[in-house]
């Protein structure tokens, strides 16, 4: 099971061709995984304030459908791997009036200290919130 948010695309969203403009699909999937620890009672600002962020370091989307001005989106996200290093998500985004997936993708996050910059191994306060909320995916899909 993958957390859901609701986007509606607005007229800024597009571009020339009247499409939604294949960057926003990259934001798209930020606002996912901030739905996905906010789901889990956390918060970029919580691990921020504790001196660890987040940062991306592989990202890949598939573009299947072009979104248009005003469609409401599904964006749906996934926890699929995690270290006490690294994290990495699923994301499908849909258009919710047909059902129709517009764009999957992937992504890979790093936890490093804020100030160095250096990869970090994540503290159990945050791990094992991460490590509950994927058991309670896979215990959902079972």
């Amino acid at each position: 099971m993958a957390v859901s948010v609701e986007y509606k695309v607005n007229f800024f969203d597009t571009d020339a061709m009247a499409v939604v403009h294949h960057a926003n699909y990259i934001r798209w999937f930020e606002i996912g995984r901030v739905a996905y620890l906010r789901n889990y009672d956390l918060t970029l600002d919580d691990m921020m304030d504790d001196g660890y962020v987040f940062p991306i370091t592989k990202i890949d989307a598939k573009y299947l459908s072009p979104g248009r001005f005003d469609d409401v989106l599904i964006i749906e996200t996934k926890a699929t791997a995690l270290t006490k290093a690294k994290m990495a998500f699923a994301y499908r985004i849909l258009r919710k009036s047909t059902g129709e997936v517009l764009v999957t993708g992937h992504s890979q996050n790093v936890f490093t200290h804020r100030d160095t910059g250096k990869i970090t191994r994540l503290p159990d306060k945050y791990f094992e919130i991460f490590q509950r909320a994927m058991e309670d995916e896979e215990a959902r899909e079972e």
